[in-house]
Formats: structure tokens, sequence, C-alpha cells
């Protein structure tokens, strides 16, 4: 199979969809790799690092989507890739379609085959290719919140860690998921007083467990919720339900009831966002203030720091690469259902339920 690599053109994407490590076992298993030119400079990978290990390097975007049979990348395909996109092309990325009906309906209307990392799920309920991205983007929402708490950033001026004689910081995060438990690791380690909060009972007991002794849990509930705002200096929105839209847990007139300067950090804003104020921010615009309430939503976190990101993402994504260039898409879907729980548009299809519920279209699961 020919497999593109293109470069990321969304804004302050810094990754790249696998380092020069990933194609040199995609070449070893007999496949083609065509990488865009410079698609992996902001990472730290050469052109000439991937040339080494027997990838072509193609001068454009335009010539990476026309060689190629399966494209892996990092974000969802922006309004420029669309025309790129062709029929039968199996396309290997993040995608979050529940909020974005533009890219669904383009998607749609392009006859590829779309698997979304996200929805990638085994049978245990584990999301493999969401994990190393939640892992980074969940300590990476401590530290921004922990900055923008500053003064001169619109915060309330008050150090995370707190010094002696002074209050820590106290950090509230929703959902006890990847994301919330690296959000909460990195809180703590940091000195903060941190409150964590989720729906399941064991899922509590098992954080109550594992986390430092600075973390303590709560039941997420509306009411619980409003209870913390007041003092609580730094929310982390981290709520997921693979596939479909975050639900708004903090709404806009719980803004009144915060301090002035507190921050909210949504990593849930791929899925909508899980504070009814939100709006996609970027890297280069990242934040914004509603009622004095600093919000921080960039969509794509883990893009500031994508050597890490990308290695852990190559890491996670390899073996799937791998199984899809090997059997295609139809065989290796047969053969894991993990891989089959990706498959979110098939040929102009919706083959993912969350996503056609959300904007009322024909749900056809995939007939493998």
């Amino acid at each position: 199979m020919k497999i593109g690599i293109p470069k990321e053109i969304k804004n302050n994407e810094n990754r790249v969809g696998m380092t020069p490590a990933g194609v040199a076992e995609l070449i070893r298993h007999g496949h083609q790799v065509v990488v865009q030119h410079t698609a992996g400079e902001n990472s730290g990978f050469s052109d000439d690092q991937y040339e080494k290990v027997g990838a072509a390097i193609l001068p454009d975007i335009e010539a990476v989507y026309k060689e190629a049979e399966m494209i892996i990348k990092v974000k969802e395909p922006i309004e420029a890739e669309y025309k790129l996109i062709k029929k039968d092309q199996l396309v290997f990325t993040y995608f979050h379609f529940a909020c974005d009906r533009r890219l669904t309906d383009a998607m749609i209307e392009s006859g590829a085959v779309c698997l979304a990392y996200e929805t990638v799920e085994t049978d245990n309920h584990q999301l493999p290719l969401l994990i190393p991205m939640s892992e980074v983007a969940g300590r990476m929402a401590t530290l921004n919140g922990a900055y923008y708490l500053q003064k001169t950033k619109g915060g309330k001026g008050k150090l995370i860690s707190g010094v002696p004689g002074v209050d820590r910081t106290k950090v509230l995060i929703l959902g006890g998921g990847t994301v919330g438990e690296a959000a909460a690791r990195m809180a703590c380690g940091l000195g903060a007083d941190v409150w964590i909060t989720d729906i399941s009972l064991p899922r509590l007991r098992q954080l109550e467990m594992e986390l430092p002794v600075n973390a303590h849990t709560l039941y997420s509930t509306e009411h619980n919720i409003r209870m913390m705002l007041p003092d609580t200096d730094i929310v982390v929105g981290s709520v997921l339900v693979p596939g479909d839209k975050a639900p708004h847990l903090i709404t806009k007139d719980m803004l009144k009831i915060m301090q002035p300067g507190t921050v909210l950090v949504d990593v849930a804003i791929d899925q909508g966002g899980c504070f009814e104020t939100s709006r996609p921010t970027t890297h280069s615009e990242p934040v914004y203030t509603v009622d004095g309430i600093v919000h921080y939503a960039v969509a794509n976190i883990p893009g500031a720091v994508p050597n890490t990101s990308t290695t852990a993402l190559t890491n996670a994504t390899l073996r799937y690469a791998i199984a899809l260039a090997d059997k295609g898409w139809k065989k290796a879907c047969k053969d894991d259902p993990a891989l089959y729980r990706g498959l979110n548009i098939v040929n102009g299809k919706v083959t993912f339920k969350a996503v056609a519920d959300v904007f009322g279209l024909e749900y056809e699961p995939v007939e493998l």
C-alpha cells in the first residue's frame, strides 16, 4: 500500500502523523511511504531522516494526497484539504466529527473511508489512540491553567503551589478519565489542592487510592460543582463521551459565582467543550474572557510539545497502521473490533451512531 504523511496545516499544529521510526516499520512491511517536504520539521524530524529510512519526499500536500491510498495524519482535515481527499481513500486521523457539521458533510461527499483515532475502542472500553494525547493534554492543561492564573495574564495573581504561610491554589478537575488523572497528577506535583470529579464510584475509589494525598475525590453532580466554584482557582474540563458531544457541566450562569480571574481550561473543546461559554481558540490566541473568567480552549493542546506528542502518538497508532496497510481496511476492521469501532464515515455513509444522532443523519453500520 502507498501511505501518505502530509504536513499539518491547522493553526500552530506542529505535530506530524508519524515519526521516521514508524515510517521505517511500515516500509519494513513492504509498503511505500511518501512524506510531504518539511512535514516533520516542527516536531524535530528532518526530510533527511525520513529519506534515510526509505520514504520518498514529495514537494507539496497535493502530491501526497494524490499518490496515497492511506493518509496518516494528526488533526482533522481543514477546509483547504477537503477537495484533496479522494473516493475510497483511507484517512486515519483524529476527526471529532460530532462538533463539526461542515467537516462531516465534506467527508460524506468525498466518498473516503474515515477511521477516527478517538473512537478506536477495545473490548474493555479503552481508547488506545486517545490515551497518549490525553496524557499530554492533561499535563499541559494544568501547566497552562497555572500560567494564565498570573495577574499579568488575566488571572487572580496566584502561584499554583502557594508558599509557606500562604494557601495553595485550588484546582477542580471535571472528569476522572485519562486527561483528568494526568491533570490531577501534574497539579498535585505542583503542590495545588486538587479536587477531581466523576460519575463512576469505582473510578473515584481507584483515584482515591492512587493519587497523592493532596487530591480529593467528589461525585459529579451540578450541586457539588456549584458548591466548589466560588473558591476554585483553576477548573479543568476533561469529560469525554466517545464520538459524541461533551456535556456542558459549567453553564454561563455559573460564571457569576466564580471569582474574577478564575481560569477555565476546556480540554473537551474538540468534542464541543464542557463549558457552555467555550469556543475553540488557537495557540496564537489561546484565551479570552467572559464575565471576568479566563477561558483557555485550544483545540490541539499537545501541538505545543510536538516532539513528545508525535513520538507518543506514533507509539500508539503504529500497530493499527501496519494492520490497515497489510490487510486493507476491511479485513483489518473485521479482524479487530477496536478498529471497526473507529469507522465513522465510509463511502458517503455515516457509520458511527453518535455522529449520526448529533446531526440527525441516517446511521448505516458497516457490514464486513
